[in-house]
């Protein structure tokens, strides 16, 4: 959405499209304008990192405020808190900083649209990482239609003149840079990749003994119980790092869930090099086998090797297990602790892996979810027994911030829904169906901030949706920014429909709150 921008003086750097475009906005509505705005994405493995940002806007001398957006999955804002900490130690007058954190809500275990958008063993969740940066001094918002007036006032409390700031912005003038040209061809097969979500696939524990086999084979005296691990077992994974960009790997000296976050240690190495011995070696100390027999410590190391050996070869993204040594002295992994993650962007580009991606099982997963994914949608379904605020949200950082903030309100969403990128009118009536599904929706709310999404074209979709869909007597609410917000906003004013249309996120959901409230 070029027309958002503006140039100005404060720096952005955000895992999410969607909430970046908000961030944007609400900056250049407080005249602010931008200095930067770095896009690090919500991949597993980011290229630039939040840390590479905060030490740019540091530099900058036209960056007089800095805005981080985080969200659930890795440790980057992790990183970016120790960062701040030591930066306001040796700082006079520190840039103020503002942030906003993603997936507050997020059920446990699932993928949250991007493909970073997890937590894995030993990472902090959302709601953690929101207190660590808090309690360093990042002051946080819960939508980020706040950034710009919060911003305003940080810069008056830290003595810049914002003012002083707007004026500035105002009359600089800068070009866009939307990078280069490509080829016809190469543009098509991009947007029909763009219309297929990826998705993690996570085998289920009773599928890892067939696909572990062949390489636990290798390593004698190995062996899997059916049985749970016991609570003074052991945990190794092969997975990744997400701070260093390698794989990893991880190991614990616990098998005991409350305890394995705090006491997983990441042991990284080069994808291209391989594990060294040094580094296989250092991950078996760290589980604190001292009194294990050597055959032990041994298997535990050849383990390891053909655990790495295995990801290498099936493109994986987690292997993991508890495991525990057994009366004889050897190594046995437990099955119901098998964690079996593989990136399915392989096998969606170039088909590989086809023999790992047969084994999903789709008639054990939400229908919901399965079906959409055919239409290039993201659904979750949410188990709240209290919820009855269906989403329909493009981006996948604006879709689960729309269900944290919707709880800020006293709302609570039945799902979290994705339209992709680039929606059209048909994959938001299709989104509307699948919504509709769920009889705890009492109402359902749009927001939409577009980039490549036109508001015009969702305005149509949800105009199309009344026309084509039962909508139950559902009353919607929709909330239009960004590309062409003007023409949709209008087209469902005037629709004739009784649809609520808004400008502001606030106002919007408290309307939304105020028909669940009324519906129940």
């Amino acid at each position: 959405p070029l027309p958002t921008f503006a140039p100005g003086h404060i720096g952005i750097a955000a895992k999410s499209g969607t909430l970046s475009y908000e961030a944007v906005a609400s900056v250049t509505r407080a005249g602010l304008g931008q200095s930067l705005c770095i896009g690090m994405g919500g991949d597993i493995i980011a290229g630039t990192n939040l840390v590479d940002s905060l030490k740019v806007f540091e530099s900058d001398p036209e960056t007089e405020g800095i805005i981080l957006i985080g969200e659930i999955g890795g440790r980057a804002e992790v990183d970016a808190a120790e960062w701040i900490k030591e930066y306001h130690a040796r700082e006079r007058n520190p840039k103020p900083i503002a942030a906003i954190l993603g997936g507050t809500t997020a059920p446990s275990g699932k993928i949250m649209g991007h493909a970073g958008a997890w937590t894995a063993r030993g990472e902090r969740t959302a709601t953690e990482k929101y207190k660590i940066l808090q309690d360093v001094g990042v002051t946080m918002v819960e939508h980020p239609e706040n950034f710009g007036e919060m911003m305003k006032s940080l810069l008056a409390k830290t003595g810049r003149d914002p003012k002083k700031i707007q004026q500035d912005a105002a009359s600089q003038k800068r070009s866009y840079h939307t990078g280069s040209a490509r080829p016809l061809a190469e543009m098509q097969r991009r947007a029909r990749a763009a219309q297929q979500q990826r998705r993690n696939l996570v085998l289920k524990a009773d599928q890892g003994p067939g696909v572990l086999k062949p390489y636990l084979d290798e390593v004698q005296g190995v062996s899997i119980s059916t049985e749970a691990a016991p609570k003074d077992g052991f945990y190794l994974s092969v997975t990744v790092d997400r701070t260093e960009r390698q794989p990893a790997l991880a190991t614990a000296p616990t098998s005991d869930p409350a305890q394995l976050r705090d006491r997983i240690k990441r042991f990284p190495y080069s994808w291209l090099e391989g594990t060294p011995r040094s580094t296989v070696d250092a991950a078996v100390q760290h589980m604190q086998l001292s009194s294990a027999p050597p055959q032990a410590k041994t298997q535990i190391a050849s383990l390891l090797q053909t655990l790495a050996k295995m990801y290498r070869d099936k493109e994986a993204v987690t292997l993991a297990s508890s495991i525990s040594l057994t009366s004889e002295g050897n190594i046995q992994l437990h099955q119901p602790s098998f964690l079996l993650q593989f990136d399915d962007s392989a096998f969606k580009s170039l088909k590989r892996q086809e023999n790992i991606f047969a084994l999903r099982q789709k008639e054990t997963e939400q229908a919901e979810e399965v079906e959409a994914e055919k239409d290039g949608i993201v659904y979750v379904k949410l188990e709240d027994p209290e919820a009855n605020i269906g989403t329909l949200v493009n981006g996948a950082g604006l879709a689960m911030n729309t269900v944290d903030a919707l709880r800020q309100h006293g709302g609570r969403a039945t799902n979290f829904l994705d339209t992709g990128g680039k929606a059209t009118a048909d994959t938001v009536k299709k989104s509307f169906e699948l919504i509709l599904r769920d009889p705890r929706v009492k109402v359902i709310f749009v927001n939409i901030f577009g980039g490549l999404t036109d508001g015009g074209m969702i305005a149509d979709g949800v105009l199309l949706a009344f026309k084509e869909v039962d909508m139950k007597g559902v009353p919607v609410v929709v909330r239009i920014r960004g590309t062409n917000e003007e023409v949709g906003q209008k087209r469902i004013k005037e629709s004739g429909l009784g649809l609520d249309a808004f400008d502001g996120f606030e106002e919007a959901a408290k309307r939304v709150v105020e028909l669940a409230g009324g519906r129940r």
